[in-house]
């Protein structure tokens, strides 16, 4: 009978760590208090920044979820003037991810015309909500 209930349990727990993953994977949250007020320059990047907003992505090699990302952030660039979209491997980065505390990938950050972090995602983020934080960094 215990290790039903603790089978039970434990289902339980990753049913609830699923959901709750799913529901914030993606979103583009306010930036860590760590990384708030952080700023990404050329030199970090290795691209210049947008003059309107600059989407940052780190990705890895074996990253499904990143061409999914790289798709919605590369389309949004594409569609909105002064706009950049820049790809980062992670893996070559390890100093910059570990200054960011990047745990997974894709993880995207949205920079503002001065390189400022303003939102970040881990997960592929939703066209909709990339959209609304580019015009909301282009009236600030």
């Amino acid at each position: 009978m215990t290790g039903v209930l603790v089978l039970l349990v434990v289902v339980a727990a990753a049913t609830a760590f699923g959901v709750w993953r799913r529901r914030i994977g993606g979103r583009l949250m306010a930036p860590r208090r760590e990384a708030g007020g952080t700023s990404l320059s050329r030199d970090d990047l290795g691209h210049d920044l947008g003059a309107r907003a600059t989407l940052v992505q780190f990705s890895t090699a074996f990253c499904a979820p990143c061409r999914a990302a790289r798709q919605v952030l590369a389309h949004a660039a594409r569609t909105t003037e002064g706009v950049q979209h820049v790809e980062v491997d992670a893996e070559s980065n390890l100093d910059l991810v570990r200054r960011l505390g990047i745990t997974r990938t894709p993880t995207t950050f949205v920079l503002d015309r001065g390189g400022r972090i303003v939102r970040r995602s881990a997960g592929v983020p939703r066209t909709a909500e990339v959209r609304a934080v580019l015009d909301e960094v282009a009236t600030s």
